[in-house]
């Protein structure tokens, strides 16, 4: 936790000679000075909260649902007989699921950048409008490169809202409260595997339907709650707590308020370059860059290939599209309760190893078991979905809570998600149709690369307590010295990171 120390009156000294400068943006918005802030009393902090939660969380949850679902729901569309239809090979279906990221990946970084400059409310619609209309052309695909082509495109148009909604988050929450709005966001894409599953099992009944496969009914009717949402997203969806016109000027002025002083000393608001280089700079951004790696692997594999794994274990097609959603129905409440308790007590690492262990271990188990029966194995896949998933709120929420600074922490969370969903294009090429139908060496990497969550995410907390204790002990004139650095952000030396 961010925190000025208050035992020097050098340290004051620093601190109050930025804020000086920092506050005048909020003294212009609220139309007070810092000294007049009266303090809310606790019901009318938990009525602004309450306020922000009613109006924010749902409806994000609600984009990142069909966001997820229109990105994952190739894998049942392979069930449908997408890859029989269009006379598509095993290794160009797998190419199809990891061409998706690199289009993602390439485009994250504009993207945020663009979501600073002309607001979510303006930005995030187009980016809805846009994959909406891609997804629903890939009903009209004929062969494997009109499938490659539409599937890269998708891509590029979804790449707007995930990382967006993340720096979004961190303009709204305070830094101990957004793990569990990220869970209550996040949970939605266990939500869109379940509720995909057995969406898909339903759809697949019209095949034949307007001389329609199965496969292109899925495109097309899972588009339409993407564009009609994008609309209300328009109206609905605040921009910025400066300027948004859901809460009065007292709860702006309590939002604002409380921002700042939870980000201590590290409060910069502005557009600025030098943040800009900051974020492609400063190690800790590729420290959390390979945690996500390592954890996006196995969720983006499992994603996309749970319906098969469990047709594996001996379901027909059907009865795999449904038997998906028991699993992430699971997980859906664990990450939830995982995240609220990351929150309640203000710690990340733990709550990131602890989680991704139980998915290492449920990867094991699949491997150990795979010739033990289906009961077995499904029970073993609903342990894997658990761990993959619940370990993701918390880390999501990590470097939000790290990195100070608007323009430094919107850039540095789309380098971040850009280069961890690598692992969204590497997860694409783990399960092999040579590996079929147990994919038992699928499993032993998709282990492999949750134990590297568990070791890197401890080793990362031990680094980051040990740097807020050699920032507890600086001297008078080592505070002064980086301090008066141009922009510090969070590598101020009265900024604490959370561990």
């Amino acid at each position: 936790m961010s925190e000025i120390k208050k035992d020097s009156d050098f340290e004051k000294e620093v601190v109050e000679k930025q804020e000086v400068v920092e506050y005048n943006d909020v003294e212009q918005l609220t139309g007070q000075d810092k000294s007049s802030f009266i303090a809310p009393t606790p019901e009318e902090l938990k009525a602004v909260i309450w306020k922000l939660d009613l109006r924010i969380i749902p409806f994000l949850g609600l984009l990142y649902l069909c966001s997820f679902l229109d990105r994952v729901n190739i894998g049942n569309a392979r069930l449908a007989g997408i890859t029989t239809d269009l006379h598509i090979s095993e290794n160009d279906y797998n190419i199809a699921l990891s061409i998706f990221f690199i289009g993602y990946i390439v485009f994250e970084v504009p993207s945020n950048i663009i979501l600073k400059k002309i607001g979510p409310s303006r930005w995030i619609p187009i980016v809805m409008i846009s994959w909406g209309t891609v997804m629903a052309a890939m009903a009209a695909c004929t062969n494997t490169a009109g499938l490659l082509a539409s599937r890269f495109f998708l891509g590029i148009t979804e790449a707007g809202l995930f990382p967006g909604v993340i720096f979004y988050l961190t303009l709204w929450y305070k830094r101990k409260e957004q793990a569990s709005r990220v869970a209550f966001f996040f949970s939605c894409s266990t939500l869109a595997g379940a509720f995909g599953g057995v969406l898909a099992y339903g759809i697949m009944q019209m095949d034949g339907i307007n001389g329609l496969h199965g496969w292109q009914w899925i495109f097309i009717i899972e588009a339409i709650p993407t564009l009609l949402l994008s609309f209300a997203a328009y109206y609905f969806l605040p921009d910025f707590p400066e300027n948004s016109k859901f809460i009065n000027e007292r709860e702006r002025e309590i939002v604002v308020h409380r921002l700042k002083e939870d980000a201590g000393p590290s409060t910069e608001t502005h557009f600025s370059w030098a943040q800009f280089r900051a974020a492609f700079t400063d190690y800790r951004v590729y420290v959390h860059s390979l945690i996500y790696i390592c954890g996006s692997t196995p969720l983006y594999s499992l994603s996309l290939f749970l319906p098969s794994i469990i047709q594996g274990m001996g379901f027909t097609d059907l009865r795999a599209q449904a038997m998906s959603a028991p699993p992430y129905a699971i997980a859906c409440v664990v990450t939830i309760l995982v995240a609220i308790h990351a929150d309640r007590h203000g710690e990340r690492g733990l709550h990131i190893a602890v989680p991704a262990a139980v998915g290492a271990i449920g990867y094991g188990l699949l491997y150990g078991l795979r010739h033990k029966g289906a009961v077995a194995m499904y029970i073993a896949s609903c342990i894997t979905v658990t761990g993959v998933f619940s370990h993701i709120p918390a880390m999501l929420s990590w470097f939000g809570n790290n990195i100070g600074g608007h323009t430094k922490r919107g850039v540095a969370s789309a380098i971040i998600i850009s280069l961890g969903n690598v692992g969204g294009a590497i997860g694409g090429q783990i399960y092999r149709a040579d590996d079929k139908p147990l994919y038992g060496r699928a499993n032993l990497i998709a282990m492999a690369l949750m134990c590297g969550v568990v070791v890197f995410s401890l080793l990362f907390k031990w680094s980051l307590i040990r740097e807020n204790k050699r920032r507890d002990n600086l001297t008078e004139e080592e505070y002064k010295r980086e301090a008066s650095k141009f922009e510090p952000c969070d590598r101020h030396p009265g900024f604490r990171y959370m561990s």
